[in-house]
């Protein structure tokens, strides 16, 4: 039925009146006061309106004559809906007492008696009356309606809460403020691999492992209290067997009037926790072996360093050779820098790598760049050019790091241009600030990759010049460019157009560009005379290079290389000073360095770690031993020089540090 046809249905007054002028008078009266009514000829009549809706029925006693009618009338009205009572108006005859009208009132329900002759107000009053009446019935119809509508909605969320409860991946469970399990799912079972019935006997602690339980209880007390409103974290749940699981584990609260009950979310990450050891154990062993790679790596360099020193102080005057020998320092130097990053790569994947700033000319760098460089581009067959100002220009910067940077530049102009091609690099100055572009003829770099050429393991070009490597080089340089307050910028015109690489640095305001005054190197040959040193190390080169550069600063040196021999030469030799290797054949340097602490004639013996080993863990250790010292190989001869003048040949009068 239409919407809009159904209210004005439902608010008619159908009359049945079957003899004389009794319902159209009626009918005409009732309109002349604004109410609808529709007259039936007969009682099937009046079911198939009432059928349509109906606001009241007013019916004439002598319809209910017939026995049958009566019956059928009442039997239509008990069929009513809950909340229904069909209001019924019944025509009577003055002073009537007859049967019928007494047992249509016992059996028709909602009856109002209306005598007759009825007067008009009475009826139009009782009308209304009855009208009003039918409609609170129609409100609470819609009423009932909207409840059955939400409690079907419960009941279909209730239905899909089950349904979700029930077949959940993960484990859920209800809670007592006490954490005792009320209601528990397929999958929590199978989690803990125990069947409902234990499970609603136990509660949450007996199910915690018993390292985890306190802490556990304590969190959720704090959830229960209302002090915190969630829990969220991972647990050791122990299973009937004893094998331990880990659980992420979801607390919350619901509250209740007069109850608070507990809702838990319990999801298995044992897999993902092993997999994480097995991922700190695969990093443990990557650090095991970058040490190692790099402590393998140091003990070359030492004797290098050692020897370069030792030839730079020897005097040499020529200067092809002083060159070279700058040439050599500044690479060692750079080795040792790199083998010192190798063991932090974790540290310089997260953009952390320490910059050692220092007053520096610029020229100074972008020659030792290009000294690094030179032999790339001398065998590609490229033509270099350099442009750089004859003012000083002073940066606050990590030569060594910044060399890198421009060395990196240079190198992949040089390998990725064509031989014969041209390679530039070149400076200009402006607003306190320095643009250094080297420039190339080679590849170029497409339009789509220039915003992507410094990204980590990108390489650009894939053909024929493709020159491998890890794609690092790049996003090594921003990163060092960045860390020194600078940009940089890549152009190209495009493939074959070759390319250019713009660095912009800060450069220090002129009263701040005063440099350090360098002291003469040959400035401390002389000052350590009567320094007995031992030096012990089972790497012979390692060893005597080191013996031979503490003599030219003036030192009293006797070289062993191994342990046993080192604590002979303290009886015969006492020296002040020890430098000691660790890793050593037969009894290491750690070994040999307890037993001189447990000898009371040399607790007092200056002990040096010069080790290829230089972790936090191998510091630890050297100082757990009783070393006063830890360097790193190649040691820096400053360092070397300055933990010696500290000492007198005496060693009861060396001070420990």
């Amino acid at each position: 039925m239409n919407d809009t046809i159904r209210p004005v249905l439902e608010r008619r007054l159908l009359i049945l009146a079957p003899t004389g002028r009794d319902a159209p008078l009626t009918q005409s009266v009732l309109a002349e006061a604004g109410l609808r009514a529709v007259v039936c000829d007969s009682l099937n009549g009046l079911f198939q309106e009432m059928a349509q809706g109906a606001g009241a029925l007013i019916i004439s006693e002598e319809a209910l004559l017939e026995e049958t009618s009566l019956y059928y009338l009442g039997d239509r009205l008990s069929r009513q809906p809950p909340w229904s009572d069909l209001p019924v108006l019944l025509l009577a005859h003055h002073g009537a007492d007859s049967p019928a009208v007494r047992q249509a009132v016992r059996s028709l329900g909602n009856v109002t008696l209306l005598e007759r002759p009825v007067r008009v107000a009475s009826l139009v009053t009782a009308a209304q009356t009855a009208l009003r009446a039918r409609q609170r019935q129609y409100h609470a119809r819609e009423h009932l309606h909207e409840l059955d509508h939400v409690a079907g909605q419960l009941r279909e969320s209730e239905g899909r809460l089950k349904a979700l409860f029930a077949n959940a991946a993960v484990g859920i469970a209800e809670l007592t403020p006490r954490g005792r399990f009320t209601l528990v799912n397929d999958a929590l079972c199978e989690l803990l691999r125990e069947s409902r019935e234990r499970l609603l006997a136990t509660d949450l602690a007996d199910v915690t492992h018993e390292d985890d339980r306190a802490d556990l209880l304590s969190v959720i007390g704090r959830v229960v209290r209302g002090e915190q409103e969630t829990f969220v974290g991972e647990r050791r749940f122990v299973r009937p067997d004893g094998s331990v699981i880990w659980v992420k584990l979801s607390v919350a609260v619901s509250r209740e009037p007069g109850e608070v009950r507990g809702v838990a979310v319990i999801e298995d990450v044992t897999e993902r926790k092993q997999a994480e050891e097995d991922l700190r154990e695969a990093d443990r062993r990557k650090d095991e072996f970058l040490a190692t790679l790099a402590h393998e790596l140091r003990n070359p360099l030492a004797p290098i360093r050692n020897s370069l020193h030792i030839f730079r102080m020897a005097g040499v005057q020529d200067p092809a050779v002083a060159r070279v020998t700058d040439m050599m320092e500044r690479q060692v130097q750079h080795m040792v820098r790199m083998v010192d990053d190798l063991i932090e790569v974790s540290r310089i994947s997260r953009g952390k790598i320490e910059l050692r700033r220092e007053r520096v000319e610029l020229a100074g760098v972008l020659r030792n760049a290009v000294d690094t460089s030179l032999p790339l581009i001398e065998a590609g067959k490229h033509k270099l050019s350099v442009e750089i100002p004859t003012d000083t220009v002073v940066l606050d910067a990590d030569p060594v790091r910044l060399a890198q940077v421009f060395a990196n530049l240079l190198n992949n102009a040089a390998k990725y241009t064509p031989p014969g091609g041209q390679i530039g690099l070149h400076v200009e100055l402006a607003d306190r600030q320095a643009t250094i572009c080297v420039t190339d003829t080679g590849e170029g770099i497409p339009a789509n990759m220039l915003s992507r050429v410094f990204n980590m393991f990108t390489q650009v070009n894939t053909g024929s010049r493709a020159q491998g490597g890890l794609g690092i080089g790049l996003t090594l340089a921003r990163t060092l460019v960045h860390l020194h307050g600078g940009t940089i910028e890549a152009k190209s015109e495009g493939l074959d157009r070759g390319c250019q690489f713009l660095v912009r640095l800060p450069i220090l305001a002129r009263e701040a560009q005063a440099l350090p005054a360098l002291q003469p190197q040959q400035a401390h040959l002389r000052t350590l005379e009567h320094r007995r040193v031992l030096v012990v190390d089972d790497n012979e080169d390692a060893a005597d290079s080191l013996g031979m550069l503490l003599e030219f600063l003036g030192a009293e040196v006797k070289v062993v290389h191994d342990g046993k021999s080192a604590l002979e030469a303290m009886k015969t030799f006492r020296p002040a000073v020890v430098l000691l290797d660790l890793g050593m054949p037969g009894m290491n340097g750690l070994e040999v360095a307890r037993r001189m602490r447990e000898d009371p004639e040399f607790r007092k013996t200056t002990l040096v770690a010069v080790t290829g080993w230089g972790q936090r863990e191998d510091r630890r250790r050297t100082h757990e031993a009783g070393f006063d010292y830890h360097l790193v190989k190649p040691a820096d001869v400053g360092a070397l020089q300055s933990i010696l003048r500290l000492h007198e040949s005496d060693p009861a009068s060396a001070v420990r540090h």
